[in-house]
């Protein structure tokens, strides 16, 4: 779709259809558009009404355009789509640019005239930006197909952001957020419906052409997962970071995207964990959008390394302590060469460490934050030095920029200025300084502090994600589809390496007494069918039998439980030592692919939602760092009395399940539920197991 696309961002020939005069309405203000950025080619006007406008001429009907023009905008009503759209195959057009609404997202009538569209746009090769969207802008090439007013900007040589969304409204916000932080913008595209082109066709284009230095995407739904992975691990290797904001944490934030866009929204945690295993940076609110952009299009390669802080303030060094905490941002442990080069700089009886406070200091000389920013980004433990301070006045606004800026353009690690006092109006002067050096500048030091925790994870992705995880080797499909049995579950479990309690299958009384005898009580008896997956609910498992007369009654009470329901046999199991009860499931999504959940077991999975979703190939050092940001996770630790669990062999569950995943073998789903967890260095054990294979 490469041709096409460029055919539309970067047309030689353009036609509207639904033109006008009156740069009020928009026909007339698409017009208007190319005319103020002074579009070099022919424009063909469409209006059957109309012999000229603007002096231009104008044609009757879309039948009437020289073949093969490269951008049309359709600015028509809903019922003439489909005829026209019919009309630029036959004129072998290149593109074509549908703002009217009324599509799948307004039901299954609308669905069904867009799938239409999308067919007749892909046979004849033309590109389909919408329906339901608000067209682009090109900064970079001077197109600007859209009908909201808008100006050429001069890119100059200056680093740039492109701007990706599915809502035209979310688009022109985040576009006007970065200009009005002096952030170019080269390409601004709302995909709407995306019916035909899609923001991963847009990350291509911006890829091939080099034409940003960062994106950020605002995504409703991502309709074909493989192929955004696809142009993230692409975006990735070109080194242009992607951030995206995506809705639907919430039930009813998945409804408002799908009938925004007409999308049906998927699994929120599973395209989370997909995304961000490739290094793109997922956020939650817009500000942080604006934010981490602002810092990764400045410095797309930021190094790993904690954060180093220079502030003029005990005040904000104190909140600066409680707030990365609160979010999880680290905090340099700067080497004690460091502390001595800080020390040397400020008088006697400051308090020396990270964050730095230069105190009163910095009033006088401003030299001092150049040179404290300095030492802190020689030190090996720092990754990125944020300056959070009081402003000053104006001429002390502006001695702060002549400090910091020379820093910020020498350093490939990532350097930011926060100024307090919200909205209050800063020196234009300084303000100008900071723009035009690029030096990301914020006004609330928390903002910044999030933004910066962004950018840490993008830099740990980017570390990890080329580590070498090969899936499991020799392992044989698991038979017919469908549920399997436990003991069948358990066979697969311990061929790749995940223990389960001793035991075997019983089929009479007699082979249970042999069994226990010989694994030892006491035990549990479990019935094994297919059709049985929650034996629990039926009376279907009888615990803690402590010798032969506990074993002859529990299985007369097992078979009255069940009935006349036919069975593999029984599972016969030495009883468990205690621990602490996890659960740990794997899952191969049709989309998203393969990914691990970790938790907390009991009710604890529930009541305080103490899971967390791993990509299938995480590493076994993320893996425990991971499970150890569990809520609840406490219990891992020392706690009341009892002692650390084994989080290292949970991690090595998941890695071999993660392994087995990716084997290629059709499972679909594998659920440990409980894992019980030992004492550290004691193990884990899977205490039931249930697989599903296609």
């Amino acid at each position: 779709m490469a041709k096409p696309i460029s055919r539309m961002l970067r047309p030689r020939s353009l036609a509207i259809a639904g033109a006008s005069p009156d740069a009020a309405t928009m026909g007339g203000s698409i017009l208007a558009n190319c005319e103020r950025f002074k579009f070099p080619g022919p424009i063909h006007l469409i209006s059957p009404t109309r012999s000229d406008i603007n002096g231009r001429p104008c044609i009757k009907s879309i039948d009437d355009m020289p073949h093969g023009v490269d951008a049309i905008i359709l600015n028509i009503p809903y019922a003439a789509i489909l005829p026209s759209v019919e009309a630029c195959a036959r004129k072998g057009v290149g593109s074509i640019i549908v703002f009217a609404s009324g599509f799948a997202e307004a039901g299954e009538a609308g669905k069904e005239q867009q799938e239409k569209i999308a067919a007749i746009c892909r046979e004849a090769n033309m590109a389909l930006l919408g329906p339901n969207c608000l067209g682009f802008v090109n900064y970079r090439d001077n197109v600007a197909l859209t009908f909201e007013p808008v100006q050429p900007k001069a890119m100059q040589d200056r680093r740039s952001v492109a701007v990706i969304a599915q809502s035209g409204a979310t688009a022109s916000g985040i576009r006007s957020a970065m200009t009005g932080r002096g952030i170019s913008v080269s390409l601004s595209v709302a995909t709407g419906n995306e019916a035909v082109i899609s923001a991963s066709d847009i990350i291509r284009f911006v890829i091939a052409e080099r034409a940003a230095d960062a994106i950020a995407l605002y995504s409703e739904q991502i309709h074909d997962p493989a192929s955004f992975l696809e142009a993230a691990r692409m975006a990735r290797g070109a080194g242009i970071p992607i951030i995206l904001m995506h809705p639907g944490r919430s039930k009813r934030g998945q409804e408002a995207a799908q009938s925004h866009t007409g999308s049906m929204v998927g699994d929120y945690a599973l395209m989370r964990t997909a995304v961000e295993n490739e290094a793109v940076i997922a956020v939650n609110t817009m500000d942080e959008l604006y934010d981490a952009a602002a810092l990764l299009h400045r410095y797309p390669a930021p190094p790993q390394g904690a954060l180093g802080v220079v502030t003029n303030s005990g005040a904000i060094r104190g909140m600066t302590f409680d707030f990365a905490e609160d979010i999880g941002l680290p905090l340099a442990d700067i080497s004690s060469d460091t502390l001595a080069s800080l020390a040397a700089m400020l008088p006697d009886g400051m308090e020396i460490d990270n964050p730095i406070d230069v105190g009163t200091t910095g009033f006088v000389n401003a030299d001092i934050f150049e040179k404290a920013a300095t030492a802190m980004l020689a030190d090996p433990s720092v990754g990125s030095v944020l300056l959070p301070m009081a402003g000053g006045a104006p001429a002390q606004q502006r001695a702060k920029a002549g400090a910091v800026i020379p820093v910020a353009l020498a350093s490939s690690k990532p350097v930011a200025v926060a100024i307090t006092g919200d909205e209050s109006p800063l020196d234009p002067d300084f303000v100008a300084a900071m723009q035009e050096s690029e030096t990301p500048l914020f006004r609330s030091s928390e903002r910044a502090m999030r933004a910066f925790a962004a950018v840490g994870k993008y830099a740990q992705a980017l570390a990890i994600v080329n580590e070498d995880k090969p899936p499991a080797a020799k392992l044989e499909a698991m038979g017919k589809a469908g549920v399997k049995t436990e003991y069948e579950g358990k066979a697969f479990l311990r061929k790749i390496g995940i223990a389960t309690p001793e035991g075997e299958l019983a089929h009479d009384l007699q082979q249970a007494s042999e069994i226990a005898r010989s694994i030892g009580f006491p035990v549990v008896l479990k019935v094994q069918a297919a059709a049985l997956s929650h034996k629990s609910d039926m009376g279907g498992v009888i615990l803690n039998l402590k010798d032969d007369d506990a074993l002859r009654a529990g299985w007369q009470q097992l078979m009255a439980n069940i009935g006349d329901t036919p069975i593999d046999g029984v599972l016969v199991e030495r009883m468990s030592r205690p621990g602490l009860e996890m659960i740990v499931g794997a899952r191969d999504h049709p989309d998203w692919g393969p990914s691990i959940l970790v938790g907390l077991g009991g009710v604890l999975t529930e009541a305080l939602a103490a899971t967390t979703l791993l990509p299938a190939d995480i590493s076994h050092a993320r893996a425990v760092e991971r499970i150890m940001t569990l809520r609840g996770a406490k219990l891992l630790g020392p706690f009341r009395g009892k002692p650390a669990r084994d989080v290292n062999a949970v991690a090595d569950i998941v890695i071999k399940l993660g392994a087995a995943m990716r084997a290629g073998i059709g499972i679909e789903e594998i659920d440990i539920n409980p894992l019980m967890v030992f004492a550290e260095g004691d193990g884990a054990i899977a205490l039931d197991a249930l697989i599903v294979t296609r």
